[in-house]
């Protein structure tokens, strides 16, 4: 088994306390039924910075990040199946995965 990270891109903030809870009830529904896959469910991050030689930018890249989860799996296939029931894909997000390299 490896450890991948999944890396979120996009999505959107709930606007009101009730569909707060609606998406924190998907994503943990979706996070619960991958069980003892789920190494880290991670967390949603705010802006970034961009660091450079010789520049810093704050704008978050191209495609900034919106949050993070680490997941097991026997291969980048399996996690990538895995990574298809994600709430953010129902808002226009997308999930990034790649394997995390044991050193």
């Amino acid at each position: 088994m490896a450890n991948f990270v999944y890396i979120y891109h996009g999505g959107k903030m709930p606007e009101t306390p009730e569909e707060g809870e609606r998406v924190m009830g998907l994503w943990m529904s979706w996070l619960g039924g991958m069980g003892d896959a789920v190494v880290d469910g991670g967390n949603p991050v705010g802006m970034s910075r961009t660091v450079f030689a010789g520049r810093v930018e704050d704008n978050g890249g191209s495609n900034p990040t919106s949050g993070y989860s680490i997941v097991s799996a026997e291969s980048i296939d399996q996690a990538v199946e895995m990574a298809k029931g994600c709430p953010i894909l129902a808002e226009d997000g997308s999930v990034e995965v790649a394997e995390i390299m044991q050193m």
